[in-house]
């Protein structure tokens, strides 16, 4: 049986050409800096927020007071970290 050659021409392709993808003006760079700047977030430092050695080290008596058992070391982060916050604020005026 012979098999039948296709020659390029026969060749149809649905699809056009890949985009080319154009470079960068100033201007359009200078647009997409914008942006990414705008978008990138800020983070602002709060007075008096308590430190992380601060909060380490009452969470670390919490887990002593248990007797160093038991318990979640992330649970006693957050307490440790909700109490120093709301000590740090003071009373509301």
């Amino acid at each position: 049986m012979t098999s039948k050659r296709v020659s390029e021409k026969d060749i149809v392709l649905s699809a056009g050409a890949p985009a080319r993808h154009k470079p960068a003006t100033a201007k359009r760079a200078k647009r997409t800096a914008t942006v990414a700047a705008a978008e990138t977030p800020v983070t602002q430092a709060v007075p008096d927020a308590p430190s992380p050695e601060q909060i380490a080290i009452l969470a670390y008596s919490y887990w002593e007071e248990r007797g160093c058992q038991g318990g979640s070391p992330e649970e006693d982060w957050l307490r440790a970290e909700r109490e120093l916050t709301v000590a740090s604020a003071g009373p509301a005026a």
